[in-house]
């Protein structure tokens, strides 16, 4: 049996490169701001965070970000609406790719989750961790993604229990256990860490197994 001890500081996560999926971030100016604000949110929140700071780490003025974003809260929701539309996609796609069985079909999401997480942890912090900040209208576009990426996993849940592959006696909070796993992925995965993506990946796929009782 592997025993390692993970470790975490908040502020460790600066060290993480911070990246946004290729394609996502605007050209120029525009695009750096999204950069910066990621960095400064993930280390010091959304609250913690000015608009200075953010023009600042670009090198331009505050009149000049405004002029690209009209608030910090805008920037904020560009980032949380980019890492819920990524992991929507990737989690679509691994259903398309996966075989026919609920297990694998599971097991496709839960390391289409984890791939997510582990790639672009500072987005998948932010996205999550922040998404509180912002007001319902600037949330909306987000939540209804993450409605939708909860609702592919309890249609192979649902699937599973169905055809006896699992079970499970309450679904909702399997659901539950099984995406909050991979979200934790994001605030603690990093290079200093004794695991690779693959190696998390294959544990938690594990894990959900064990959750639904698969067969």
């Amino acid at each position: 049996m592997t025993t390692t001890n993970p470790t975490w500081e908040p502020r460790r996560l600066t060290a993480v490169a911070v990246e946004l999926p290729e394609g996502v971030a605007p050209p120029g100016t525009r695009g750096r701001i999204l950069h910066a604000g990621l960095k400064l949110y993930a280390d010091l929140g959304f609250h913690g965070t000015s608009i200075r700071q953010i023009a600042a780490e670009v090198g331009i003025n505050s009149a000049t970000l405004y002029a690209h974003y009209p608030s910090k809260e805008h920037i904020l929701a560009e980032l949380v609406y980019i890492g819920h539309d990524g992991l929507f996609r990737e989690l679509e796609q691994a259903l398309a790719d996966a075989g026919p069985s609920p297990a694998e079909r599971l097991a496709a999401l839960v390391r289409a989750q984890v791939y997510s997480h582990t790639d672009y942890p500072l987005l998948a912090l932010v996205a999550n961790s922040e998404l509180h900040a912002l007001s319902p209208e600037s949330a909306a576009p987000a939540l209804t993604l993450r409605e939708r990426s909860r609702q592919l996993l309890y249609e192979v849940l649902i699937d599973g229990v169905a055809s006896g592959a699992f079970s499970v006696a309450d679904v909702t909070l399997a659901g539950i256990a099984i995406g909050s796993m991979g979200v934790r992925v994001a605030s603690w995965f990093g290079p200093d860490q004794p695991y690779t993506r693959e190696q998390v990946a294959e544990a938690f796929i594990t894990y959900a197994h064990n959750i639904v009782g698969a067969r």
